[in-house]
Parts: C-alpha cells; sequence; structure tokens
C-alpha cells in the first residue's frame, strides 16, 4: 500500500496550529489568533469547502475569542464552525455537542439566557445518544444547563442539574479534579441567590479548596472563588471580609486576564459596592467607573451589568 505524503501547505499549516495552541495556552491571545487563522487560510485554499478540518479551526479561533471576553467574534467563529460540522458529520457526532455547548455558553456570557439554554440543552440531547451514561462531559453539560437555570431564577431545576453533574464527576474523576470545583462552586451560586449564605459559603469555600490544590496560583478559577466568598461577605455584613476577598479576586485576575475582560469590571463593580456600604462613597464612585468603562467596551449595551452599574453610579452620586 502506498503512503500518502502531505503537501507542504499541509505542514505549514499544521506548524501555524502548533504555535497557535502555544500562544492559547500561554494566554498570548492576539498572536494566537494570528497562528489560528494563517492556519485556517491554507486549510481553505487545500482542503474542500465542508472539511472538518475547517470547523476545528473556526472552533479554535472562537475559543481565543471567547477567552478574551470578545463574545460576538467569539459566536461567529462557533457558529461557522457549527454550519461545516453539520454538513460534515453524523447528526449526534460529540463535536456537534462541542459546538452547540459553546455557543450556548457565549450566550450564557452575553446573558442571553433562552438561547443558551435551548443551545446546551441540544449539547446534552447529542450526548446522551453518543456518550457513556458517566462519561465527564455528560456531567458538564448538566452544569451547564443548571448555570443558565440558576441565572433564569429557576433554582430547584438549576440543583438538580448540578447534583446530577456532580453524581457524574464523583465516579468518573479523581477527588480533587478541576471540575469538582466548579460544581461546588456552582451549587454556591444558587444558595447564594436562595439566600441561604451559610450553605453558599460552604460550598464557595469547598471550591476554592480544591482549585488551591488543583490549579496554578494566579488562575482565574482562583479569582472566582475569591469573588463569591467575597460577596457571600457582603451580604452577611461582614465589610473588610468582603473588600479583603475582592481585592485577592482583582489582583489575579489583573495577571491572568485580557485588560478589558468582563470578569476584572466585575471586580471592580463589587469593591466599588463594599465601598458604598462602608460610607467611602468617592472610592465606590471611582471602582464603579472602571467597571462601566470595560463593561462598556466588552458587553452588549443592553446587558443586565451595564444596567447594574449604571444604577450604582447614580445611586451613589446622590449621597455624596
Amino acid at each position: 500500500m502506498l503512503l500518502n505524503e502531505a503537501s507542504n501547505e499541509d505542514d505549514e499549516s499544521d506548524c501555524y496550529h502548533c504555535l497557535g495552541v502555544i500562544k492559547y495556552n500561554l494566554g498570548q491571545y492576539d498572536e494566537a489568533i494570528e497562528f489560528y487563522q494563517k492556519s485556517l487560510d491554507i486549510k481553505e485554499k487545500t482542503l474542500p469547502p465542508n472539511h472538518p478540518s475547517l470547523a476545528a479551526s473556526y472552533n479554535n479561533i472562537g475559543m481565543v475569542y471567547d477567552e478574551m471576553g470578545e463574545y460576538l467574534k467569539a459566536l461567529s467563529s462557533y457558529e461557522r464552525s457549527l454550519e461545516i460540522q453539520k454538513i460534515a458529520l453524523p447528526p449526534n457526532h460529540p463535536d456537534l455537542a462541542g459546538s452547540y455547548n459553546n455557543i450556548g455558553l457565549v450566550y450564557y456570557n452575553m446573558g442571553e439566557y433562552s438561547k443558551a439554554l435551548s443551545s446546551l440543552e441540544r449539547s446534552l440531547e447529542i450526548q446522551k445518544i453518543a456518550l457513556p451514561p458517566n462519561h465527564p462531559d455528560l456531567a458538564g453539560s448538566y452544569n451547564n444547563v443548571g448555570m443558565v437555570y440558576g441565572n433564569m431564577g429557576e433554582y430547584s431545576k438549576a440543583l438538580s442539574s448540578y447534583e446530577r453533574s456532580l453524581e457524574i464527576q464523583k465516579i468518573a474523576l479523581p477527588p480533587n479534579h478541576p471540575s469538582l470545583a466548579s460544581s461546588y462552586n456552582n451549587f454556591g451560586m444558587v444558595y447564594y441567590n436562595m439566600g441561604e449564605y451559610s450553605k453558599a459559603l460552604s460550598s464557595f469555600e469547598r471550591s476554592f479548596e480544591i482549585r488551591e490544590i488543583a490549579l496554578p496560583q494566579n488562575h482565574p478559577d482562583l479569582a472566582t472563588s475569591d469573588n463569591n466568598i467575597g460577596s457571600v461577605y457582603n451580604k452577611m455584613g461582614e465589610y473588610s471580609k468582603a473588600l479583603s476577598s475582592f481585592e485577592r479576586s482583582l489582583e489575579i485576575q489583573k495577571i491572568a486576564l485580557t485588560p478589558n475582560h468582563p470578569d476584572l469590571a466585575a471586580s471592580y463593580n463589587n469593591i466599588g459596592v463594599v465601598y458604598d456600604k462602608m460610607g467611602e462613597y468617592s472610592k465606590a464612585l471611582q471602582y464603579y467607573e472602571k467597571a462601566q468603562d470595560i463593561w462598556k467596551k466588552s458587553l452588549p449595551s443592553n446587558h443586565p451589568n451595564i444596567v447594574l452599574v449604571k444604577r450604582n453610579i447614580e445611586n451613589v452620586k446622590k449621597k455624596m
């Protein structure tokens, strides 16, 4: 049998792809997009228009934009990937589930929860057919569906989805796996929104314990844990503890995230809230305005967070 040798163009495309992966893992997102795009340009010249490898390239570009908080660009890339996959792959292929999942998470981050739920449930339907019953990806899908229900205020549905996710994770994953930390974090979010602050704090602290073991020192998920613990302390009226947690979160985010990432704005807003409650209104206004500046650059104009911070600014100005 004769071996098929790769063309020079294929080798060059693979090289650019590998460089993109390296830059993505280093958090050098602008350069990652540049290399992924070069890889895609070569593939578009050498492959049929609906080749699965093209879908993979669009998916990779979408992942980078996602990490940068550029959700509209991410959505465009993910949707192009899905269009190709629908033509090139069987209807219940796991890669289709991955694309629906990615699209759903972008809609979630944009605050469009009904669209997010539709995509994430489609992903889960495919995975139930394509994967074994205790596969970790199923746990991830139940977790993502739970996140959307939680943000829609349907807390019993959210808890049910999270419990199903955690059951699978306990079977499929080692005890300090980061996905377990995410599950405990999400339980904490539901309890927080239900006003059950002691349960929320317990869940957030369990999540943080796992993340401290499993993740690098300045990983964004550690910032998320600090932020959520701070939010509980804020609700409990323990403002010095809240401020300490929010400031730790912000310091990590300044290292780990791009300058206009929406999560940075959330930290600035939360620090503003604490200063507001402590009666330090000029400091509160300073942090609110930083949050507003970032969210205006990174989120749609009708996003709930932009409405929130505008209201915070109006209220604190009345107190000054």
